[in-house]
């Protein structure tokens, strides 16, 4: 895999961007997440111009920031599937061309991190008033990730516009 000077710039301006935002919370949830100022979205767009390899490996490097910035830590399994996993799937967006639904598939594949961890290991914090604990967690990080995710897909339409007529709405596809 072979990146120019241009894309591995623009993916480090788009991960710092993205980690900028993720301090803007709109709504905060008891136990860690939030909806953010559209912080998945620069690694969205980065993915989207520079195919899904490239988007992996931004979100990876910016999972590594979210754990250094806060981590919430019950196992190494859980760790490895909140942090470098789930904000790498955000670059699962990169597998279309199609912006809006690249928002889509990529906060998707970082949900399924997060319910993954949320339904096995964040299980002993569900209420009592839940009996699954996968249900528990299908209803947790679906709050704040579709919010996150809707957000994101909303405001791919204009930011597409914008770059579209700043003439850099192109996608080089570095692989």
């Amino acid at each position: 895999m072979k990146y120019s000077i241009r894309s591995l710039v623009e993916g480090a301006l788009c991960i710092a961007i993205a980690f900028v935002l993720s301090y803007i919370k709109l709504w905060q949830m008891p136990l860690g997440g939030s909806v953010t100022l559209f912080s998945m979205l620069p690694l969205m767009l980065y993915a989207n111009r520079y195919g899904w390899k490239a988007g992996v490996l931004a979100g990876l490097a910016y999972g590594m920031l979210q754990f250094i910035q806060k981590p919430e830590i019950t196992h190494w399994v859980q760790v490895i599937l909140d942090y470098p996993l789930a904000f790498a799937a955000i670059g699962l967006a990169g597998v279309t061309k199609q912006m809006q639904l690249g928002c889509i598939i990529g906060g998707l594949g970082r949900f399924v991190c997060h319910f993954l961890t949320g339904a096995t290991f964040f299980a002993i914090y569900m209420p009592e008033n839940f009996s699954n604990p996968w249900f528990y967690s299908l209803c947790y990080n679906g709050a704040y990730l579709g919010i996150d995710i809707a957000l994101c897909v909303l405001a791919s339409f204009p930011v597409c516009v914008i770059l579209k007529k700043a003439n850099l709405g192109g996608t080089p596809r570095a692989n």
